[in-house]
């Protein structure tokens, strides 16, 4: 009989059980108070107007990568759809391999 002695992420577990505690987005992530930037942009945004937007932790995050990361918008974006530290830092549960 074969022991498993390390357990396997599930593909229905959520992302923060499948990426590593010390990571340093996962960290920042975590200190970072989402709330505020919440509560300061989501009366610029029109619930009854327009195509619906993104959420405000992903675009946040996003911004927040692109100046940390040095990266163009093309470039944030294409390295979200295959970083699950990124999707993580950027308010997602499950890992999501495709663009925005």
């Amino acid at each position: 009989m074969i022991n498993k002695t390390c357990p396997q992420p599930s593909l229905f577990s959520s992302l923060a059980d499948q990426l590593n505690p010390k990571h340093p987005l996962y960290l920042l992530a975590d200190k970072i108070d989402w709330q505020r930037f919440e509560a300061s942009f989501s009366p610029l945004y029109s619930a009854d107007n327009g195509r619906p937007a993104k959420p405000i932790h992903l675009m946040c995050g996003l911004l927040i990568l692109k100046h940390v990361r040095n990266l163009s918008d093309e470039s944030v974006v294409e390295q979200w759809s295959e970083n699950a530290y990124y999707q993580y830092f950027c308010g997602m549960l499950e890992f999501t391999p495709s663009f925005l």
